[in-house]
């Protein structure tokens, strides 16, 4: 049986993508902040699956936290197949890069980008053992071209780095049947993010050019996609799933 490892898997984006792995028959380790009844609501929904399941407590930007992810894996599930790095700060007030504390900088910059150096520098050593290993980043539209971002200096930065380091993982790690590849969310929001493709047809017109909201469906999708065995020949990659919308510059001629 396969495992992945997702990171802040159990609500919003990272729900449906945990969910994703269980309906395909993998085990997997989910790590939570702090949110227990989420665990929980999970737990009860997934109870027949219970084996199944590694929930492990603690902060991203805590090295210490990280070690404990994979070595608890290890020894419970053995393995691990795929790593979905889908955990990652983000401050909701707009604010100029000027205005950021030295904490809110480097706290965004430790949990988007160091964070993923650690966790691979424990994981890939297993993956080469396996002569398999997925690896999945989340990035931003546009992070592929350094794109500016208005009022998101910290995590943009972090993640144009996630992407070069992202490609470079690719590159170094094909020869040990190792993929990398990179995600980026569009503008998917509120219960939009723990919802289906159903469900945003449903609910209406949405704000993309496609005609409906994103979901968190959409993401798991893609990223059960690269993890297949069959996805081989994609990595490097940083793929984009905004339904068309121009998601970074819409703020952009906006006043704070």
């Amino acid at each position: 049986m396969k495992h992945a490892v997702i990171t802040a898997g159990t609500k919003g984006l990272g729900k449906k993508v945990t969910e994703s792995f269980l309906k395909e028959g993998y085990s997997v380790t989910v790590t939570y902040f702090s949110d227990e009844e989420a665990v929980v609501n999970m737990k009860k929904d997934w109870v027949e699956y219970s084996d199944r399941i590694l929930f492990i407590k603690g902060d991203i930007t805590n090295k210490e936290f990280l070690k404990e992810i994979v070595s608890k894996t290890m020894l419970k599930f053995g393995r691990v197949d795929c790593l979905i790095n889908n955990a990652g700060p983000y401050l909701f007030n707009r604010k100029k890069m000027a205005d950021y504390s030295d904490e809110e900088w480097e706290y965004l910059l430790y949990g988007n980008l160091h964070s993923v150096f650690y966790l691979l520098k424990q994981i890939i050593p297993i993956m080469r053992e396996q002569k398999f290993g997925r690896i999945i980043n989340y990035g931003f539209q546009g992070a592929n071209n350094a794109s500016g971002w208005i009022y998101r200096s910290a995590f943009s930065a972090a993640k144009v780095g996630l992407v070069s380091l992202t490609k470079t993982v690719a590159y170094e790690e094909a020869e040990n049947g190792i993929t990398s590849n990179m995600v980026c969310p569009g503008d998917i929001f509120g219960d939009m993010k723990e919802a289906s493709r159903e469900d945003a047809l449903k609910f209406g017109k949405g704000n993309a050019p496609v005609g409906r909201f994103g979901t968190g469906e959409d993401i798991a999708r893609m990223v059960l996609f690269l993890c297949k065995e069959e996805s081989d020949f994609i990595t490097g990659d940083v793929i984009e799933l905004t339904g068309g919308l121009d998601v970074i510059h819409k703020y952009r001629h906006h006043p704070l």
